[in-house]
Parts: structure tokens; sequence; C-alpha cells
């Protein structure tokens, strides 16, 4: 499937540093209720400086204990290197502000099955997300998904 120029026009601007940086200020001040909960910010640790670090993406599943996002540019995205070295996340969505969350990065067999039903649950949305991922990041590139759950307790 070749991107539409609409596709390639999202791409740009997901490259667009300080325009997909823009959410985290709003998160951080404690408005990221006004995205609703279609979307989640993400603080994480650097793999090597250990400060904090913050990416605001869209949330492909959610359940009551559960909340599942695409990496669009791939494993080579440094959120989700970030997150594969050090499983250090905190969530804010909605109203709920910093939550401590546990971290697995899905498989591939995993990853397709949940984009399937995100493209069946939302197919407008899936054609131009991935449409502007292949020209992200290569057509037919694998698109890992991470899935967020509250902390593990002792039992």
């Amino acid at each position: 499937m070749r991107a539409s120029r609409i596709d390639r026009a999202i791409a740009a601007l997901l490259g667009t540093q300080w325009l997909v940086r823009a959410p985290i200020a709003l998160y951080r001040a404690g408005f990221g209720w006004l995205f609703g909960t279609r979307l989640v910010m993400i603080e994480h640790l650097g793999r090597v400086s250990r400060e904090p670090r913050f990416v605001v993406v869209e949330v492909a599943e959610r359940t009551r204990n559960r909340i599942v996002v695409a990496s669009g540019f791939g494993t080579k995205a440094q959120w989700y290197r970030n997150l594969g070295a050090n499983s250090v996340a905190y969530l804010s969505t909605g109203r709920a502000r910093r939550v401590r969350a546990h971290v697995r990065l899905l498989d591939r067999d995993e990853s397709t099955t949940a984009l399937q039903r995100y493209a069946a649950q939302h197919p407008v949305a899936w054609k131009h997300l991935k449409g502007a991922m292949d020209a992200a990041a290569g057509a037919d590139a694998f698109i890992p998904l991470v899935e967020f759950t509250p902390p593990r307790t002792k039992d």
C-alpha cells in the first residue's frame, strides 16, 4: 500500500518535534483532560541519563486495567527503547496523573492481532495512521505495541 499525499503530510507533521511535544506541556500543567482518554502521556527514564522523558501517544486499546499503545516509528523510537531498557513508566490520561504502570512489550503476533482489532474498530483513523507510519518507518514496517497495567503487588 502506497502512502497517500495526506499520509505523507501526517508523517511529516509527526516528524515535527515542537508540534508533537506541544501536548506534553499541557499534560504536565494538569490539562491532559483536554485530550480525553484517547491519548496518554508516558513518563519514562532515559536509558543513559536516567532523567525523566515524556511522550504523548494515541491509545490503541483500553480496558479498566490495561492501556496499549503503538510505537508508530517502530522499535527505534527513543521512548520505546527506554521502556525496553528499564520498564519504568508513569501514565497521565484523562484526569489521571502520573500513575505508575507495569510495562510489557508485546511480541510481533500480539502486536499484529491488537492492530487488527484497532483497524476494525477505527477504520478511517487506521487508514491514515497506517499510511503515515508506512511513510515514516517504511512500508509494512513492524509496529510494536506496549501494554501498561497496574504494578504487580507482592503477595
